[in-house]
């Protein structure tokens, strides 16, 4: 953006923002709207359907739905938080957020992105338990149990995501605050300051050591366990049977932290890319684990796949 729009603060002194939508690309942007309107529309209705499905059925109460239920909530969580910020930008060409909206927003991303590793961390421990442990499953993971679960992962997510805001409320902004993407992501705020930023790389550090690390160590621990247990079943149809079980998490597992390393890796090696691939694999990361999520369990979970059926097409089919 030119002239007034490239100022770094506003009236009242605090910093203000430029969001982008895709570098090199801005013909192309009223598509890349119409795309992102379908991920969006896919996902919010998608995730809305699975928890209305769970409620609703009897047969669904049970630790695997439930945290279902969970991931789905955030799922809408990370559409909702994105939003606002892009449907300004690429529908309507507001570009400038300010500093405290900004900070919200990188929150609430951040957030949710936690959440939903300790989610999936726990969606394999429902599956090691069933398939290692299955006589204990009632007795291990209990109703109260699941919710002690589901609200640990919250707060783990709220305490090491809430620091953040502030340790960049107190570092200096001095230049053009222009941000690589249409919504706030810390990695991309943090090369903004003009100030000393080493205790926010290390503390950023620490974050990714405290909560990704062994939420994916754990998951891959996990499902050594179970192929270990699986393997040791005689007949080959119940191997496949209960290894199908796991079908679901473990695509959601993969478009969770496949994105993620690939966001990791453009980031840190590709500083040749063009702008716009950088801006892509965000785009992937945030857009598409939230769509394609429901769409993968609707399909593989027979329960699900049945109430959707009759929901549309009624009780007859």
């Amino acid at each position: 953006m030119q002239g007034s729009n490239m100022l770094t603060s506003n009236s009242s002194g605090s910093p203000v923002f430029t969001l982008t939508g895709l570098p090199g690309l801005e013909d192309s942007q009223h598509w890349m709207f119409l795309l992102l309107g379908v991920l969006y529309t896919v996902s919010i209705v998608g995730n809305s359907l699975i928890l209305f499905i769970v409620k609703e059925e009897q047969s669904l109460h049970q630790p695997m739905y439930y945290f279902l239920s969970l991931l789905s909530i955030n799922d809408l969580g990370v559409s909702l938080s994105t939003l606002p910020s892009v449907l300004a930008t690429f529908c309507f060409h507001t570009q400038e957020i300010a500093f405290d909206t900004c900070m919200a927003q990188m929150f609430f991303i951040h957030f949710f992105s936690f959440t939903e590793s300790g989610i999936l961390l726990a969606m394999s421990f429902d599956r090691y338990v069933a398939i290692c442990n299955p006589l204990r499953y009632s007795t291990i993971l209990t109703d109260a149990r699941v919710a002690q679960m589901g609200l640990f992962i919250g707060f783990r997510s709220f305490c090491v995501d809430f620091p953040m805001p502030f340790l960049l409320k107190r570092l200096p902004f001095c230049k053009a605050n222009i941000l690589s993407h249409a919504y706030c992501l810390h990695p991309d705020l943090i090369r903004l300051p003009c100030g000393d930023i080493t205790i926010n790389n290390i503390f950023g550090l620490c974050i990714v050591i405290c909560t990704f690390v062994p939420d994916s160590v754990l998951i891959l621990l996990s499902y050594i366990l179970i192929l270990r247990s699986v393997l040791a079943i005689a007949s080959q149809e119940e191997r496949l049977k209960t290894l199908n079980t796991c079908v679901s998490h473990i695509c959601a597992v993969l478009m969770f932290y496949g994105p993620m390393l690939g966001v990791s890796m453009v980031h840190r090696y590709g500083r040749y890319a063009p702008p716009y691939v950088y801006t892509l694999m965000s785009l992937v990361y945030l857009f598409v684990p939230p769509m394609l999520n429901p769409i993968i369990y609707s399909i593989k979970t027979k329960e699900i796949c049945r109430r959707l059926i009759r929901l549309f097409f009624g009780t007859k089919l």
